[in-house]
């Protein structure tokens, strides 16, 4: 799975945009938040069994981001998810977004998989690993 792209696409809505029709800055984040949850359950991967079964949740660690065009109300992105390394406990992703093949931004990030009660690092299950490699 490393390397391996996942793709998806999202509309930019009035609630996403600030008073200009341009997309808020800090909603591109939850933009790639839902790619990597929908990457996720693509691999049948669910947060709500993560928790529910194994009291295990992904937090984000770290993120990086980098805003190089602006997108604006009405507009198609598509979000490349990529998995770039798989760790003991976490693992770190890069995403692109994209609309119209032109490039929006970038992220870098690093999830980590803790103990719900604890907020503790725990090791990934394998079975979780099994099914992201």
């Amino acid at each position: 799975m490393l390397n391996k792209e996942f793709l998806i696409d999202y509309r930019i809505y009035y609630e996403d945009t600030d008073a200009g029709g341009v997309v808020y800055y800090a909603n591109y984040l939850k933009f790639f938040e839902r790619a990597r949850t929908e990457f996720l359950r693509s691999l049948n991967i669910f947060q709500s069994t993560l928790i529910k079964e194994l009291n295990l949740i992904f937090v984000v660690k770290k993120c990086e981001i980098e805003y190089k065009n602006p997108t604006k109300l009405d507009n198609l992105v598509n979000i490349k998810t990529i998995i770039s390394e798989i760790g003991a406990a976490s693992i770190k992703m890069h995403q692109e977004m994209f609309c119209e093949e032109k490039l929006l931004n970038v992220l870098d990030v690093e999830i980590v998989c803790v103990d719900r009660i604890s907020m503790k690092p725990k090791r990934i299950p394998s079975e979780i690993l099994e099914k992201i490699k």
